[in-house]
């Protein structure tokens, strides 16, 4: 099972692109958010992470 791949920042909304990051529950953030956050997922407190990209002719 692959990741869900989320197409928008839970916290502001905005739209992402190659520079997602997610936790372990996939929780997504984008780079400016993530940089608030200091890494740690607000929801869980775990590591947010760079989202893998997706592979070719699975881009959104």
């Amino acid at each position: 099972m692959g990741l869900e791949m989320k197409t928008n920042c839970e916290t502001c909304g905005r739209s992402l692109n190659d520079h997602a990051y997610i936790c372990v529950h996939e929780c997504t953030y984008c780079e400016g958010c993530t940089a608030k956050y200091d890494s740690i997922c607000p929801n869980c407190n775990g590591e947010l992470a760079r989202r893998p990209k997706p592979p070719a002719g699975m881009e959104h």
